[in-house]
């Protein structure tokens, strides 16, 4: 039989280890679980949503163009309304004639953008791939190699890094340039072209889910804050109206700067 010091020894380690752990372990929130329990890890909610938006856009261009006119129908208007604004806005109009050839990727890139960002405010999805930062560096990874290929084929590998890492200028500034050129060309841009997509994408869906549960929170709590909640609720409405035009806006961001980033490797000078 055990002496009360005993006892009181083992209740005590009990009772710490039941302590809850301080700072609260959260990094299993950061990783969604498989939608199947034990058996494919990566399929996640995240995942199958890039599926989805790769087969949606597959088989609406098909659907567009099964039966294509020469007086287009309206889905053939669309979907060659679509290129058209990709090839004429971003490629044809920063990166001129030449631009063309990269017409059909920008569409691609900017179709895929676009759906994905809108799956943020689509409800039963209501969370966009962009908002994991391994899809916005993916994407930004792709554009980085698309424009450093597209100079190094025009230039050639040693004319293409000199040419973007020595700008005309005086001898004696080129030591302080060299190092500005070498971060903002090939560091700089990769690394915020994800970041903005990821930073647009995730804090809407954080700020739209904060009003959402914090309308049912208030309404729930007393009752002089229940028709705070109602304020909540129409605040939602109104932060998911302006989270359709950041989807937008930001799939137009990412192609235009990819489109820019590919003028400068294909220009002559600096």
């Amino acid at each position: 039989m055990r002496g009360p010091t005993t006892d009181g020894l083992a209740s005590g380690r009990v009772s710490a280890a039941q302590e809850p752990h301080f700072p609260p372990e959260v990094e299993e929130n950061f990783f969604l679980p498989g939608l199947v329990e034990g058996s494919f890890p990566w399929l996640t909610k995240i995942t199958l949503l890039v599926w989805l938006a790769v087969g949606l856009l597959i088989v609406y261009f098909l659907w567009a163009y099964r039966r294509p006119q020469l007086v287009p129908t309206k889905r053939q208007w669309m979907a060659e309304s679509l290129y058209g604004f990709v090839r004429n806005r971003m490629a044809g109009d920063l990166i001129g004639h030449e631009g063309l050839r990269f017409a059909p990727y920008f569409t691609t890139l900017f179709c895929f953008l676009l759906l994905t960002n809108l799956f943020s405010i689509i409800p039963g999805i209501q969370i966009s791939p962009n908002s994991h930062i391994a899809f916005p560096i993916v994407l930004a990874v792709i554009s980085y190699v698309l424009f450093i290929w597209v100079g190094v084929r025009r230039h050639g590998f040693l004319a293409y890094f000199k040419q973007a890492l020595l700008p005309p200028a005086p001898w004696f500034i080129l030591p302080i340039l060299m190092p500005i050129e070498l971060f903002s060309t090939f560091i700089v841009r990769p690394v915020t072209l994800a970041l903005r997509l990821f930073a647009n994408m995730f804090a809407g869906h954080m700020i739209l889910l904060v009003f959402t549960l914090g309308g049912f929170a208030m309404l729930n709590a007393t009752a002089l804050l229940a028709p705070v909640s109602v304020v909540s609720w129409l605040l939602t409405i109104a932060l998911t109206l302006l989270e359709a035009l950041i989807a937008v806006l930001q799939a137009y961001i990412f192609v235009i700067l990819t489109a820019s980033y590919v003028q400068g490797a294909l220009a002559e000078e600096h």
